[in-house]
C-alpha cells in the first residue's frame, strides 16, 4: 500500500470471502484515480471475481493488469458492458466524469460502484437518482475513509452499542500532501475535480451522516481558498465546512493540501465524536503520540473509564462483503441508495455556496478575508 500519497493510497485486508469464486464477477472501468485499486482490492478480499479492466488509455490498462494479472484487458467499455457475467462495474475515472459512466453501467442493467466524489453537480445527481428509481440499479461511492480506514470502522461499531450515547458533534481533519508533480492535469482543473468540498471534503460529510445517523442535513457555512499554489488557479487547496443535521446533530470539518513531507503518511486525519455519553477519537493513519507511529487507534472516553484500542489488522473491512451481498440479494446493508446521495449532494452544495478567501496564491491580512 502506498502511504505517502492518498492517490494511490490501496488499502489491502485480510481475506473474507462472502461468496464462492465466480460467484460474483465484477469489471474496473475508467482508472484515472489510484483509489481503483483500493476498491478492486476490497471486492476481492470478499470474494468477488475480477474479470475484465478496461480504460481508453492502453498504458493504464497494462499497468493494472500487471497489478492484477488474473483479469483481462477489454478491447472496449462496450465489451464490458454486454458481458452478461459481469454484474457489478467498479470505475474511478475523472470526477466529473464518473456519472456518466455511472448512467451507462446501470443502463447496461448492471451494479455501480464509484470512487468519492461521485459526481460533481446537481444536475448529474438529478439523473443519478432518477435511473436508479427506475432500475433499481445501485450507484454507491467508496468513500475510503470511513469503508476502508479500521479505525473508523470499530468507531462507528462503539457507536451502534451506544457506547457514547446519542452522537452530538462530529468534527473532522482531513489534511492531504499534495504531491503536484504526481497528479495529473484534471486534478487541477476545478470543473474536473469538482472543489475540494467536493472532492476530499466528501469523506467527511459522508462520515458525518453515518456517524450522527442523520438522513437529512444542510450546509450553514463553507469556505475555500488557494493560499498557496499560484501556479494552479483552479486548485483549492483549503476548505471548511459547518454542517447541521435534520435531528441536531452539528459537524465542522477542514479540508486541506498541505501535508508537510516530513510526515511518513499522506495526511494525520483526525475525527472527533461527541455523545451525550461520552466521546471518541479516531486518529486514522498515525499516531505522533505513540513511538511506533502507526495508524488506527480510536480512544474512548465514556462513564466505564479511558480506554485505548489499536485495532490496525483487527476489525477488518465488512463493506465490501456487504456491498456483494446487497447486489446479489438486492438489499441495503453496505449503504442505503439514500445515504449515497445526500452525502454526494451535500458535497455539491458545500461547494456552490462557498466563500471564496481572498485571490489564488495571495495569503490576506486585515478585516477583509473574502470576496464575491
Amino acid at each position: 500500500m502506498q502511504n505517502s500519497d492518498g492517490m494511490h493510497y490501496a488499502p489491502k485486508g485480510k481475506p473474507a470471502p462472502v461468496v464462492k469464486p465466480g460467484e460474483f464477477v465484477f469489471a474496473a472501468v475508467g482508472l484515472d484515480h489510484g483509489h481503483i485499486g483500493g476498491m478492486c482490492n476490497g471486492l476481492m478480499e470478499a470474494g468477488a471475481t475480477l474479470k475484465w479492466i478496461y480504460d481508453p488509455d492502453p498504458a493504464k490498462v497494462e499497468q493494472y493488469c500487471k497489478m492484477y494479472p488474473q483479469a483481462r484487458a477489454a478491447r472496449s467499455e462496450a465489451e464490458v458492458l454486454e458481458d452478461p457475467e459481469v454484474r457489478l462495474v467498479a470505475g474511478a475515472c475523472v470526477t466529473s466524469q464518473r456519472c456518466a459512466l455511472g448512467l451507462r453501467v446501470i443502463a447496461a442493467g448492471k451494479d455501480y460502484f464509484t470512487d468519492k466524489a461521485p459526481l460533481t453537480t446537481l444536475e448529474q445527481l438529478a439523473a443519478a437518482r432518477k435511473a436508479t428509481a427506475e432500475t433499481g440499479r445501485k450507484y454507491m461511492c467508496y468513500y475510503s475513509e470511513r469503508l476502508h480506514v479500521e479505525s473508523a470502522v470499530y468507531a462507528g461499531q462503539l457507536i451502534a452499542q451506544g457506547a457514547i450515547g446519542k452522537v452530538l458533534n462530529v468534527t473532522g481533519f482531513g489534511p492531504h500532501r499534495l504531491g503536484a508533480a504526481g497528479r495529473p492535469k484534471w486534478f487541477f482543473e476545478k470543473e474536473k475535480y469538482g472543489g475540494i468540498l467536493c472532492d476530499i471534503g466528501s469523506h467527511q460529510i459522508e462520515q458525518f451522516l453515518f456517524f450522527a445517523g442523520e438522513e437529512d442535513a444542510r450546509v450553514q457555512f463553507s469556505r475555500v481558498a488557494n493560499y498557496a499554489h499560484p501556479e494552479y488557479p483552479e486548485l483549492e487547496d483549503y476548505g471548511d465546512c459547518s454542517i447541521v443535521g435534520a435531528n441536531g446533530a452539528t459537524n465542522y470539518f477542514r479540508v486541506d493540501w498541505f501535508t508537510p513531507d516530513g510526515l511518513r503518511t499522506w495526511g494525520d486525519g483526525r475525527t472527533f465524536i461527541l455523545g451525550t455519553q461520552g466521546y471518541i477519537e479516531i486518529r486514522k493513519y498515525i499516531d505522533l503520540a505513540q513511538q511506533e507511529r502507526e495508524g488506527d487507534h480510536v480512544l474512548l472516553v465514556n462513564q466505564d473509564g479511558e480506554q485505548h484500542f489499536r485495532v490496525h489488522g483487527q476489525v477488518g473491512f465488512p463493506f465490501f462483503g456487504e456491498l456483494i451481498l446487497d447486489c446479489l440479494h438486492r438489499t441495503e446493508n453496505a449503504m442505503t441508495q439514500a445515504h449515497c446521495f445526500k452525502a454526494a449532494e451535500l458535497c455539491v452544495q458545500a461547494e456552490m455556496q462557498a466563500q471564496t478567501i481572498g485571490q489564488p496564491g495571495q495569503i490576506l491580512h486585515g478585516p477583509r478575508l473574502w470576496h464575491g
